[in-house]
């Protein structure tokens, strides 16, 4: 009997562990799986806590299971594509199926693209750059939405136009027409979600109009990826995606990944301002044969850890799923920006109403607080949020209301004397606890902040 009731007990545990293990990641125990969580950090004033790590936008923490499996796979790691033994060919293969599940997850046609890996968004946008713009006279249309990523990488190589925002910070799509019709645009280069209001742009659309008018579309989706899910194929053909590119640091793997999803036939068209091996045939004396696309924009040594983390990442945000992702972030976001407008002098950028389109990013200021007085005092009590300009500073100049000609004045200025907002971004971990305690402890800090604030000599809004 007793051996019965033990074997019984024994049968009923491994049910549970059986249960456990096949349950999942989900968006219910993902904190269970982010690195670091609970890692106490030490203060300013010397004391010990966890952070409640409100800064994903800038990047997001590791995933254990991410971590693993780049662990498991560099005990087995060779180089890629160039040895002869076991584990170059183990590598090379699994560097290779990594693009193919690339393509899968922007469901992009193999038969049409093909991908070639990065270190992250700007070195991405910047390889395009150099290979697809072949004049200084080319235009390549923007918005005044875009990261410095999305807008440098054009203005430093060819004529750059730009469509407006509203108030409310949206893109203007009728401008975006009216623009393809007056002049000969070349690439079209929008940001798929915004990092300052997260704002989510139909690039479908645009894609239609850019298309209609004879252009290509380019989409920088590091602000997308970890967020919603994206399909490179529209409704119609006209609506394809023709180049989208992201970073993995952004969706839980902090190696160095990104990738480039284009258009086959038109990057082998191209020739990137980046050389070495890996990128050739054959080199003699006097000529060069070239490989084609992907081979030849990956010049040296690839990044070997960052395609497995990233090939990971994708795995996990497919198995916690989107649909649950984003009804999480609506839930983080309503709740914060309730909670924010109990505060008197309060001022939150973006629509605050309707937040159906937009991700888990959320920027406010204080018309009385100086921002980096109180970013320093958050930061202090144990959060961990941003303040600036989010390397879109057109875009937040204008939220702001600051105008153009006043923006020479803040060259040489101290951060705390240059404008700036103070930004909450969300992950999938992130709880509503989280933003709960985050409110209380902006509650704490206000009054000093406030205080330090009118103290101080200032000779422009204390906002900024």
């Amino acid at each position: 009997m007793k051996k019965l009731l033990v074997f019984v007990l024994l049968l009923s545990v491994c049910f549970s562990f059986s249960a456990l293990a096949d349950s999942g990641i989900t968006i219910d125990n993902i904190r269970e799986y982010v690195v670091g969580l609970d890692e106490p950090m030490e203060l300013r004033d010397g004391t010990l806590r966890s952070i409640i790590n409100f800064d994903n936008a800038a990047t997001t923490p590791a995933l254990q299971p991410v971590m693993d499996e780049v662990n498991e796979k560099l005990a087995k790691y060779g180089s890629i594509g160039r040895g002869f033994s076991a584990k170059s060919d183990y590598s090379t293969e699994l560097y290779y199926n990594t693009r193919d599940k690339v393509l899968e997850f922007v469901g992009a046609d193999p038969e049409q693209y093909t991908v070639f890996y990065v270190n992250n968004t700007t070195d991405g946008l910047n390889k395009l750059a150099s290979a697809l713009i072949t004049s200084e006279d080319d235009i390549v249309l923007c918005t005044r939405m875009e990261h410095h990523a999305n807008d440098l990488s054009w203005r430093e190589r060819c004529k750059v136009i730009y469509a407006e925002v509203d108030e409310q910070g949206r893109i203007i799509y009728e401008e975006i027409e009216h623009l393809l019709q007056e002049n000969k645009v070349k690439y079209v280069a929008v940001t798929a979600a915004s990092n300052v209001t997260g704002y989510v742009t139909d690039v479908h659309r645009i894609a239609k109009m850019a298309h209609q008018y004879g252009a290509q579309i380019i989409v920088d989706g590091a602000q997308i990826v970890a967020h919603r899910a994206f399909t490179m194929t529209g409704e119609t053909p006209e609506e394809n995606i023709d180049y989208f590119v992201f970073s993995a640091h952004k969706m839980y793997s902090p190696y160095g990944g990104g990738a480039v999803i284009g258009l086959t036939s038109e990057l082998n068209e191209h020739m990137p301002m980046f050389y070495g091996g890996g990128m050739v045939e054959i080199v003699s004396d006097t000529w060069v044969a070239w490989k084609q696309a992907p081979e030849i924009y990956e010049a040296g040594s690839p990044n070997y850890p960052g395609v497995v983390g990233l090939g990971k990442a994708i795995d996990i945000l497919q198995e916690v799923g989107f649909d649950a992702i984003s009804a999480h972030e609506q839930v983080l976001i309503r709740r914060l920006i309730d909670g924010l407008k109990q505060f008197d002098n309060v001022i939150i950028y973006g629509d605050s109403e309707d937040i159906s389109d937009r991700v888990g990013v959320v920027t406010f200021n204080f018309s009385d607080v100086n921002s980096m007085i109180l970013a320093t005092r958050l930061a202090d009590s144990g959060t961990a949020i941003r303040r600036g300009a989010f390397c879109a500073h057109p875009y937040v100049w204008r939220l702001m209301g600051i105008p153009e000609d006043e923006l020479e004045f803040f060259i040489d200025c101290i951060d705390g004397k240059t404008p700036g907002m103070i930004r909450v971004s969300f992950g999938i971990y992130n709880t509503e606890e989280e933003v709960d305690e985050f409110l209380q402890i902006l509650a704490d800090v206000l009054p000093g902040a406030r205080a330090e604030t009118a103290s101080i000599d200032n000779d422009f809004p204390a906002a900024y």
